[in-house]
């Protein structure tokens, strides 16, 4: 699936992704290829990308993900990449 990851000032990730693990406002939860379509509120917290190599962590300042055929947006208030 394509990930992408923006903020206010910048595109901070865009890339292939196995599956994605977000901080969300009820928990953590996972994206995988195939998921149903979604739109979730993001709290801040720890955002992992697994791919082809090595994890990729950020800690992420709130947002909000929409997944939806195979392509996953996060709109993060901020980024710290890890």
């Amino acid at each position: 699936m394509t990930l992408e990851i923006l903020t206010p000032d910048k595109k901070v990730f865009e890339g292939e992704a196995t599956s994605v693990t977000l901080p969300g406002a009820l928990g953590s939860f996972e994206i995988l290829n195939n998921h149903a379509p979604i739109i979730s509120t993001l709290n801040d917290g720890k955002l992992t990308i697994k791919g082809t190599g090595k994890d990729e962590v950020f800690m992420i300042q709130g947002g909000v993900v929409e997944a939806l055929n195979n392509k996953v947006t996060v709109l993060a208030e901020g980024i710290i990449h890890k």
